[in-house]
């Protein structure tokens, strides 16, 4: 076998996702997976980090060790828990967690991703490959979303045009046209979970709505939805790319504040609902021929079973399912997608889509941390 190890810490901030996967030239095969919950505190820590704040470069500084000590040790439970031979694993590729993303700025942009890979290769053994963003936005790329150059090698379809829908902290789709011979598109469309668990953990102090049921109490307010809408974001072209820095709980209430009418806590999680849902269905809506694709969802959104219903409601007569109908679970794609992109920096093969990140060319991502 050809291990490699994935670590993904997204948007979203619950946990750590580790997968080991066999990599065979552009065959990937799932072994193991696991998911490690980020403690409390450290969440907490992240989320003050990800807005401009007090004293910023010595809590970047600690929380950059403290999150690469979780991240090794995430990968060392997950050997021990496989009992996988480390000699078999031949690089661990970290995303890292992001606490700033400014692709579009009045001067360069800039994204900035923590979790130290020194510390993860010297606590594992194993050679760690991470930093894989900006090397992209340095060939003028977004930086954003990289997965797409993945879901190219493991879900296009020779004859079935495919679209890949991202669902984590953000939304991200991926239009694969059939064919190797078609270009590529992917973008992030906005808001996925974030705002439905930044306005359910405000609330009721729960870290996300389960299968969507708060959000199911409400109404959808209309008012509320068309300022959410305005947006300037959803009408600028790809490439683009988008983050907390964007959409997080002090945006929505400067946009509650806005309203003569205050709606109730249960109908702004149904109009957030809608957000998320309308802004997918509506990124989607602008390829052509979108009826004959056929959809599907990953991510943690995709177990939200109120906003799959309401997607597939909004992208009807186009068929909509989960990745795990391609036996891939979609709780894992991305993290097997750093795993991936892991061998193709150590194979010396570039790791983004210029066509999707606007970068000037293909490009080598990463940096590498031997052992």
């Amino acid at each position: 076998m050809s291990l490699y190890i994935g670590l993904m810490s997204g948007t979203s901030l619950d946990s750590v996702d580790a997968v080991a996967v066999d990599i065979c030239t552009e065959r990937c095969t799932l072994i193991a997976a696991d998911s490690y919950p980020l403690p409390a505190a450290t969440r907490q820590q992240i989320l003050q980090l990800t807005q401009p704040g007090h004293n910023e470069i010595e809590q970047m500084g600690l929380l950059d060790l403290e999150l690469g000590n979780i991240f090794a040790s995430a990968t060392n439970q997950l050997i021990a828990e496989h009992q996988f031979d480390r000699a078999d694993i031949l690089a661990i590729g970290s995303h890292g967690q992001t606490i700033r993303h400014r692709p579009d700025t009045d001067s360069p942009g800039f994204t900035l991703q923590i979790g130290d890979p020194n510390t993860i290769a010297e606590r594992t053994g194993i050679t760690t490959v991470a930093d894989f963003r900006r090397r992209d936005m340095a060939a003028g790329g977004q930086g954003a979303p990289l997965v797409p150059a993945f879901h190219q090698a493991l879900f296009q379809h020779k004859t079935q045009p495919r679209l890949l829908v991202n669902i984590g902290g953000m939304s991200n789709i991926t239009v694969l046209p059939a064919g190797n011979q078609h270009s590529v598109m992917g973008y992030d469309t906005g808001p996925g979970n974030v705002l439905l668990d930044s306005w359910i953990q405000y609330n009721l102090d729960k870290s996300y709505d389960r299968d969507g049921a708060w959000a199911a109490s409400g109404h959808i307010c209309q008012p509320l939805l068309e300022n959410l809408l305005a947006l300037p974001f959803f009408q600028q072209p790809p490439p683009k790319s988008t983050g907390r820095e964007q959409f997080n709980l002090e945006w929505l209430q400067q946009q509650l504040a806005m309203l003569s009418k205050q709606p109730s806590a249960e109908d702004i999680q149904a109009t957030l609902l809608e957000y998320t849902a309308a802004t997918l269905s509506d990124a989607i809506k602008k390829h052509a021929d979108w009826q004959h694709y056929h959809i599907y969802l990953c991510g943690g959104g995709a177990h939200n079973s109120a906003l799959k219903q309401r997607i597939t409601a909004l992208l009807t007569p186009a068929k909509v399912d989960t990745t795990a109908s391609l036996d891939v679970d979609p709780d894992w794609v991305e993290a097997i997608a750093f795993g991936w992109l892991a061998y193709r920096t150590l194979a010396g093969m570039s790791g983004n889509l210029s066509a999707v990140t606007g970068a000037s060319g293909e490009r080598i991502l990463g940096g590498i941390y031997p052992a």
